[in-house]
């Protein structure tokens, strides 16, 4: 995208809104999450459906489970892994032609899916299980093929010329057919074209995943500097856990475009191009059949508002669920209890990321997300309302 571009995705009578919004953020002290950005840089998606970003390609999801070589299988985790990275953090700027700010959940606030297509029938829940800190957990998976992951995160947002993004939490891939675990860890982030009005994502630093077969990727993120490079540019490598110098394969590329991985050989074995790689639409219910939890019913109004770009509006609506909400936590302190999450229960230690965390030097940082939080198939299977997407 050019800088005339750019440019242009301020509207020309939202300049000095804009230009006020920035001043506002490099002076804000505390959390950018909860700041009200002007109306035309406002999604009308909540953070809760990310979730769903991370299986828009249910093919590869459930491609390790009819691999039967561990070394090939952990490559293919990397593979779908590499997959969802741009699904969660530049397809949405590629749509609109700027990244927008999402709409920060509420406590309980739901969103389920499903997609449908040659891999089955792959299933999504995703709830809000804390609102201070905010932190979503969700659970995704496909029964036909024995494949599930489940995780949670949040985001704590700073700025130094320009905003930082250090995301908590982790993620753990399980197939049932090899008994087998991957933990994943999530990438921190910053926000690139501010000054232009047209932001986008651009990851930084690394990430890992780490398998229980004894297998490791290592991921390395990159961006266009002031001489060279290119935008979302990334270099991974497998390796066996103990073993960083004998890799195994090689994958590199833009997770915003194409990519590749080798062999130890140096001969490229598999490729992504998302131009040619089609994305399975998720299924959600009517919002009208929805409860009123549920993400899109919740929020309607406010979605609707900021569509017509009417910031009062939006406001106004938000307002009402805002002040609804402290209502229910003032009236669960007077009753002395505690939100009761639908599908997730707090838990005390997670061995499988004990285990897998221990070989990468990560901690599971539970005092800055609430918790440890788990699927609860018991509570899923009685939830109210039950989890459906037709």
């Amino acid at each position: 995208m050019s800088n005339k571009e750019e440019a242009a995705a301020v509207p020309p009578a939202q300049k000095a809104t804009w230009g006020s919004f920035l001043k506002s953020i490099a002076s804000f002290n505390g959390d950018l999450s909860a700041m009200t950005a002007p109306a035309f840089i406002l999604s009308g998606k909540s953070l809760v459906e990310y979730s769903s970003y991370w299986t828009e390609h249910p093919s590869l999801f459930v491609a390790p489970a009819k691999e039967e070589d561990p070394a090939k299988r952990a490559m293919l985790v990397l593979k779908w892994f590499l997959s969802t990275l741009k699904q969660q953090y530049s397809s949405r700027s590629e749509q609109l032609g700027t990244e927008k700010k999402p709409l920060n959940p509420f406590l309980g606030e739901l969103f389920m899916g499903k997609w449908e297509d040659d891999a089955g029938e792959t299933r999504l829940v995703s709830e809000q299980v804390s609102h201070h800190p905010p932190v979503t957990a969700y659970c995704i998976w496909n029964n036909k093929h024995g494949v599930r992951l489940q995780g949670y995160n949040g985001q704590k947002a700073s700025f130094a010329r320009t905003i930082y993004v250090k995301q908590v939490g982790h993620a753990v891939l399980h197939i049932d057919g090899f008994n087998e675990d991957y933990l994943i860890t999530l990438p921190a982030l910053h926000i690139d074209g501010l000054i232009t009005g047209s932001p986008y994502v651009e990851l930084e630093s690394r990430s890992f995943i780490v398998s229980s077969s004894g297998f490791t990727a290592k991921i390395d993120y990159s961006g266009k500097g002031w001489l060279s490079g290119k935008k979302n540019t990334f270099s991974a490598i497998l390796y066996p856990s103990d073993k960083e110098k004998d890799v195994l394969y090689k994958a590199e590329g833009q997770w915003s475009d194409s990519f590749f991985i080798k062999d130890s050989s140096k001969n490229v074995i598999e490729t992504h191009d998302p131009k040619k790689t089609k994305v399975t639409p998720l299924i959600v219910a009517p919002t009208e059949q929805q409860d009123e939890l549920e993400s899109r019913r919740a929020w309607a109004k406010v979605a609707n508002a900021i569509e017509a770009g009417d910031l009062d509006r939006v406001s106004r609506e938000k307002s009402i669920i805002e002040n609804h909400q402290r209502d229910l936590r003032k009236k669960e302190r007077d009753e002395n209890r505690e939100w009761g999450r639908r599908f997730f229960t707090r838990i005390d230690k997670n061995l499988v990321f004990e285990t897998l965390a221990e070989k990468i030097g990560e901690s599971i940082g539970s005092d800055k997300t609430s918790g440890i939080w788990n699927f609860d198939s018991e509570k899923a299977q009685n939830a109210k309302p039950p989890f459906r997407a037709e």
